[in-house]
């Protein structure tokens, strides 16, 4: 029912009622005569009308006015246009509650965001700030009489340029995440052996975990397990998890990758380590570009603090979950599914 038929039918009501208690108050101050109860009669609908007038002038333009100017100013125009405004006050107190609720989440999203926005903005100038003033500052030293120094100006030089390789790889990596965040990621899927890339990762990341004396570990009931995923992405997302796992592992610590069935046509691949371990009250931001927890050790250590960003992306491409568990001070660990192949 429209405002208008609502603000008629409520006037029609209040003006029957009105005009039977004006009658009534007549009849029981007057003789019961004939002859005034015609008079009285004659005066009914007259007095209805009267009444009916004064009384829908009054709701519409004093009552429902005034409600649906509070509807316009303080309810989105879309939702007004896809339900009619309603008289009822319990109606309205619950619309307006309904609304500010909404409002209030939509506000904290929008701080949330606004934090996002700041704290990444600050940990990227960070990040690049880093390797520009190391080289920068070894360029000016160079150019300022160390180049023609044979015993430094190569060293400084190499400094210089792992610097400047650190800057590029920031850079490659900011570019991938922010093209998998606006354009998706495009698998090629195949099917492919899961055991002989974990292998191959280990060769790739052999002479990083043996300066920390870190044992690299598989273990595999199958020697073989095919998968159907990027085999190109998938290296990637175990060779940041596991190169993690050695970059903030304990010395002569451990790394184990475990290839386990969960069900029918799933596996789940588990790295574990005896490292340093997260505090749970991080684990919401882990996979954050650029977030880094207090205890993981310092920006020194390298990486371009995107990692685990990009993981959690190949991952979600592939339909997959990636979970995280860790205890403080014994180590950690980071697992995530696979589709199966036959």
């Amino acid at each position: 029912m429209s405002l208008f038929n609502k603000s008629k039918v409520q006037s029609l009501f209040i003006s029957f009622i009105l005009s039977l208690l004006t009658i009534i108050t007549l009849l029981l101050y007057n003789s019961f005569s004939h002859e005034n109860v015609n008079h009285l009669l004659f005066l009914v609908i007259p007095l209805f009308l009267i009444s009916f007038l004064f009384v829908f002038i009054y709701f519409e333009f004093f009552i429902f006015k005034k409600i649906k100017n509070l509807y316009r100013d303080l309810i989105p125009k879309e939702n007004i246009e896809n339900s009619l405004v309603n008289t009822n006050m319990d109606t309205l107190i619950n619309d307006l509650k309904r609304f500010s609720e909404e409002s209030q989440t939509e506000i904290k999203s929008m701080q949330e965001k606004e934090n996002f926005r700041r704290d990444f903005i600050g940990n990227l100038a960070h990040e690049l700030k880093t390797p520009l003033f190391t080289s920068q500052s070894y360029l000016l030293t160079l150019i300022d009489g160390a180049l023609k120094d044979e015993h430094v100006n190569l060293k400084y030089l190499k400094i210089a340029e792992k610097a400047i390789e650190r800057l590029i790889f920031i850079v490659k990596d900011l570019d991938l995440i922010t093209k998998l965040e606006s354009e998706g990621l495009k698998l090629e899927k195949s099917k492919f052996n899961i055991i002989s890339l974990v292998k191959n990762v280990f060769e790739m990341l052999e002479l990083q975990s043996n300066k920390k004396k870190i044992s690299l570990i598989l273990n595999s009931k199958n020697k073989s397990v095919n998968v159907n995923g990027d085999q190109e992405k998938i290296h990637q997302v175990l060779t940041n998890l596991i190169e993690n796992s050695v970059k903030y592992g304990k010395e002569s610590g451990t790394t184990e990758v475990s290839v386990e069935d969960i069900i029918e046509n799933k596996i789940i691949l588990r790295i574990t380590d005896n490292g340093n371990g997260i505090k749970k009250v991080h684990f919401k931001r882990l996979f954050e570009r650029f977030y880094r927890v207090e205890n993981s050790g310092n920006r020194s250590t390298g990486g371009s603090g995107l990692g685990l960003a990009i993981v959690k992306h190949i991952i979600d491409a592939h339909n997959e979950k990636i979970y995280v568990e860790s205890d403080f001070g014994v180590g950690s660990e980071f697992s995530f599914t696979l589709q199966k192949s036959n």
